[in-house]
């Protein structure tokens, strides 16, 4: 089961495109920009979503939005767009909010948490987090990874977005190099590697025994069963950080990059890569995403999601000093 292969040199356009886009991590506007890799310049628009305002608030805090365009996927969706994010801190909790536009408003869903940080028989953990959400065109499902806890990501799939169903765990330390910690916070898109019989990559934070953050890279048949490279895709050390974290994967001038964030204590900004269509390529371009020193950024954006509506690019992300931010929308 996988999405049949797009032409990422095309430039989606109008609203019939969007679901495509979002699925895909495309920004999609001819937009004139600063940014490298001729990007769009992405401008703080507003705040989404804020711990305080939402009923379910277990810690005052959020992290790691995924959107995803369902009118033209799901049947009678709560709105055009679907926002996934979650608590980090126990007991977590995979969190849904949806809306007509990327610039909001969200409505926050009345049942959050919808997947919880116990699944009987499948675990029991002291938290889940960080989801993220992939339309997998072939199954006409959402497949949901999340993390819990950090040593573990797993899969759920989903026919409506709201109720999901337990699969398998799909990444642990265990398949890592010795001395790894930590294998969380991971994104997964469809990806022809035609060389390793491959239609999905992940990318992922890890980290090992030094206690520095790198991101990890694996290659999917399926979306299921994975192969993971045993070298770091991004070494912190490489574009000058302390830790690297939340990654993404973009598409343009058909070649392929790795968007993710420093630390607040390297600068706290959006960094990108380019790793090539084969992920052969370590091309560092620099900030992608200059943080703010004012609210609600404080000097940390990260953990970006993106998309595009009516043609326009859009990033939301995690605005503000980790487990004390809010998520934000910028627009390109």
């Amino acid at each position: 089961m996988y999405e049949p292969h797009v032409d990422r040199r095309l430039f989606l356009k109008g609203t019939a495109a969007t679901g495509a886009a979002l699925a895909l991590g495309v920004t999609t506007a001819p937009t004139a920009s600063a940014a490298p890799g001729g990007f769009p310049d992405y401008t703080y628009v507003r705040t989404l979503l804020t711990p305080s305002r939402l009923a379910y608030n277990p810690t005052g805090e959020i992290i790691f939005p995924t959107v995803r365009g369902v009118y033209d996927k799901l049947s009678s969706p709560l709105g055009r767009y679907y926002l996934y994010y979650a608590p980090h801190d126990a007991p977590g909790g995979v969190c849904l909010a949806y809306g007509d536009s990327l610039e909001g408003p969200f409505t926050e869903y009345a049942g959050n948490p919808i997947v919880k940080n116990t699944w009987s028989p499948h675990y029991s953990v002291s938290h889940v987090s960080s989801p993220h959400v992939m339309w997998n065109a072939g199954a006409k499902e959402l497949w949901l990874y999340f993390h819990g806890e950090n040593t573990t990501t797993r899969l759920a799939r989903s026919k409506d977005g709201i109720s999901f169903t337990y699969d398998k765990v799909v990444l642990t330390t265990s398949m890592l190099p010795a001395g790894t910690t930590e294998t969380s916070y991971a994104r997964v898109f469809p990806h022809e590697l035609p060389s390793r019989g491959a239609h999905y990559v992940m990318v992922f934070m890890m980290n090992g025994t030094a206690n520095h953050r790198d991101i990890g890279w694996g290659w999917s048949a399926d979306g299921r069963t994975w192969t993971f490279a045993q070298e770091p895709l991004v070494r912190h050390g490489d574009v000058g950080a302390v830790n690297v974290g939340g990654p993404h994967l973009l598409y343009r001038n058909n070649s392929t990059y790795v968007v993710y964030n420093k630390d607040k204590e390297s600068g706290g900004d959006i960094l990108i890569t380019e790793v090539g269509n084969d992920f052969s390529r370590r091309n560092h371009l620099g900030v992608l995403y200059n943080s703010r020193s004012a609210a609600p950024e404080n000097g940390r954006a990260a953990s970006p999601s993106f998309g595009t509506d009516g043609g326009v690019p859009y990033m939301i992300y995690e605005a503000g000093e980790r487990l004390s931010g809010a998520i934000a929308v910028a627009r390109g």
